[in-house]
């Protein structure tokens, strides 16, 4: 475990190298939250974390291409045909769900194009999505994930966004990179409260509609392993 030492200054320096100062700082949540399945976990930069949180261990993971396309392809199954409109670049992004009920929001540094909270998502090519969905849930949240179901396709003002339902497999939240300033771990009956954004709202409606086809899921693979 380590402690944050500036948390107004982010540990990762930004796209071009230089610091990134926060404004206002997120306060992280105490031990006994990281467990509770009716509690918010909230981490910061370089802060504290458990060494295991449902059965997997945290711990900051290094990630090249190769283990992003590994991640990206752990589950075969079906998705609907991706069809990105005329005007808008194509994105994906990942909306990590644990066996506990609760979900994975980052929260952009400094209110980034003004979401205080969001899940992490980004540019993709159109042919990877789902390698895309897995790097920039690693980039914005540390965490390492497997997709393992689509949710939805988000129209957004600069792109279309499709979402994956992923698990977590490795990294640490407090790893996140500088575009988030914060990622906190939100039970299910929470989250539409935490998003600041109606295209956000969209996502989590349809997380809240297939929750008992993704609890039955971690239950189905739990049972298997």
């Amino acid at each position: 475990m380590s402690i944050a030492l500036d948390p107004y200054t982010h540990p990762c320096p930004g796209e071009t190298g230089k610091t990134v100062h926060i404004k206002h700082p997120h306060t992280p949540t105490p031990p006994d939250s990281w467990e509770d399945p009716g509690a918010i976990a909230t981490f910061v930069p370089g802060g504290m974390y458990p060494n295991w949180l449902s059965g997997i261990a945290l711990q900051k993971a290094m990630a090249s291409d190769s283990d992003y396309l590994r991640l990206a392809d752990t589950f075969d199954f079906h998705e609907p045909k991706y069809h990105c409109p005329a005007g808008l670049n194509p994105a994906a992004g990942a909306v990590i769900v644990e066996p506990d009920g609760r979900v994975w929001v980052v929260h952009p540094t400094n209110g980034w194009a003004g979401y205080t909270c969001t899940f992490p998502k980004g540019h993709a090519e159109k042919s990877v999505l789902r390698i895309g969905a897995v790097r920039e849930a690693h980039e914005e949240s540390g965490l390492l994930v497997e997709p393992f179901g689509f949710l939805a396709d988000s129209k957004r003002t600069e792109t279309f966004t499709r979402y994956y339902l992923a698990r977590r497999v490795g990294g640490t939240p407090t790893a996140m990179g500088w575009e988030s300033q914060a990622v906190s771990l939100v039970p299910l009956n929470h989250v539409l409260a935490q998003l600041n954004r109606p295209v956000d709202h969209a996502v989590a409606k349809a997380l809240l509609e297939r929750q008992e086809e993704w609890a039955t899921w971690f239950r189905d693979e739990a049972e298997d392993e």
